[in-house]
């Protein structure tokens, strides 16, 4: 009886297990491959530790939302750059501006600029770019040459002309480019490469009735009226890219892995990645990507900044780019000899000095995917390009109307 008296006044005693856990969310492959570089923050941090749980993407979305709304945020969590302006209206997120102002790591002027530029909303920095995402052209040398051309066009003036040399040499059961129905980055890409916002009026209703946005569809809607681009669905890109069905493909990082994997031995001379053409010279891109992001209910801030601190170091990030193959948002990265001697890796990096944000409001997601809807009804001639312009106007304006209303009331009080 005694012992046992002595052994709970001991346990009584005794003093907590000292540090911190940090609850850290990714999504997809970077949840998985992220639990490599957490043992020397560890080892760096002593006293703290962090939990890593993997998001699949399909559910992350909601599952934040979920978690926001039962108040058990984790302290850190991947964001793909175009949810950030949704959480910064739930003020679900700490800014990060006084963190990076008293940094010796993060240099702004290291990070490409329009990458830099989605994690600011209304002023301030919501989150840091973890790895970047945009859309560039992987072309079929080849073919190039075959049709007369040298290099790649730079305007879209030259890169009508080129597919239109490279049809008349597939014949019409082939074609110069792929343009997926279900993928809007392309037509996305080209509408941000044009002068006026996609969003006008402090992103209140929308500009697709822009002679910008226009010119832009009507590029898009050319592509098909000439049969440059199949309206048919394409089960493997890589075979019918290699076969020479298409010479042309709008895509992101991760295929120029992809390319190299699956296009046999005697055709990887044949291919190659270019900046976007643009109306007058190389032009815009999407600026896309995933930043780290710091939850406003975190009750370890300063340990949870020291997280993103050194997932945010050239040498993490290096790590990180071998470990998955995404792209890092720093520029001294590209310096490394992995990044600056990849020939496939180069339009990408002249691509990340280009790139612009969507608009910056949370519906953006809803009015992208009516974007998508509505060209392709362009693609299959059933609405004319003014046509499709006022109904995705109209559309934008609906899906638009609670932020409206919400400004409204904010400017009258």
């Amino acid at each position: 009886m005694l012992l046992s008296l002595a052994t709970l006044l001991s346990s009584c005693t005794q003093r907590p297990e000292q540090g911190v856990v940090l609850k850290f969310w990714a999504m997809g492959r970077e949840g998985e491959v992220v639990t490599a570089l957490i043992p020397e923050f560890e080892r760096t941090h002593p006293g703290v530790r962090v939990e890593v749980q993997q998001l699949p993407w399909t559910a992350a979305h909601e599952k934040l939302l979920t978690a926001f709304a039962g108040e058990v945020m984790p302290d850190v969590f991947q964001l793909g750059n175009t949810w950030i302006p949704e959480f910064e209206v739930l003020n679900a997120l700490a800014p990060l501006d006084g963190h990076v102002a008293a940094s010796a790591v993060v240099r702004q002027d290291d990070y490409f600029p329009g990458i830099w530029d989605t994690n600011v909303v209304n002023g301030k920095l919501w989150g840091l770019p973890w790895y970047v995402d945009t859309r560039v052209m992987f072309y079929r040398k080849d073919m190039l040459k075959r049709a007369g051309f040298d290099t790649p066009p730079q305007t879209w003036a030259a890169w009508m002309k080129a597919m239109t040399a490279i049809k008349r040499i597939v014949g019409p059961d082939n074609y110069a480019i792929l343009l997926p129905s279900d993928e809007f980055e392309p037509l996305l890409a080209l509408a941000l490469q044009q002068d006026e916002p996609l969003l006008r009026d402090g992103d209140r209703y929308g500009n697709f009735r822009s002679a910008g946005f226009q010119r832009s569809l009507q590029l898009y809607a050319d592509m098909y009226a000439q049969k440059l681009a199949p309206l048919n669905r394409i089960t493997n890109v890589y075979h019918e890219f290699g076969m020479g069905y298409v010479s042309f493909y709008i895509s992101g990082p991760w295929n120029m892995g992809e390319f190299k994997r699956r296009l046999p031995a005697e055709q990887q001379d044949n291919w190659m990645t270019a900046i976007l053409p643009g109306p007058s010279g190389p032009a815009a891109s999407v600026a896309g990507g995933s930043s780290l992001v710091l939850a406003s209910s975190s009750r370890h801030k300063a340990e949870a900044w020291q997280l993103i601190e050194y997932l945010s170091r050239t040498d993490s990030m290096a790590r990180f780019n071998e470990l998955t193959g995404d792209l890092p948002p720093r520029r001294s990265n590209w310096t490394m000899p992995k990044l600056a001697g990849d020939v496939y890796a180069r339009a990408f990096a002249q691509q990340f000095e280009r790139v612009r944000p969507t608009p910056k409001v949370p519906e953006w997601e809803q009015i992208a995917t009516e974007m998508r809807l509505v060209a392709e009804r362009v693609t299959h001639g059933e609405l004319t390009v003014a046509q499709a312009a006022a109904l995705l106007d109209a559309k934008a304006d609906h899906i638009l109307e609670k932020r409206r209303w919400m400004l409204a009331r904010k400017e009258a009080r």
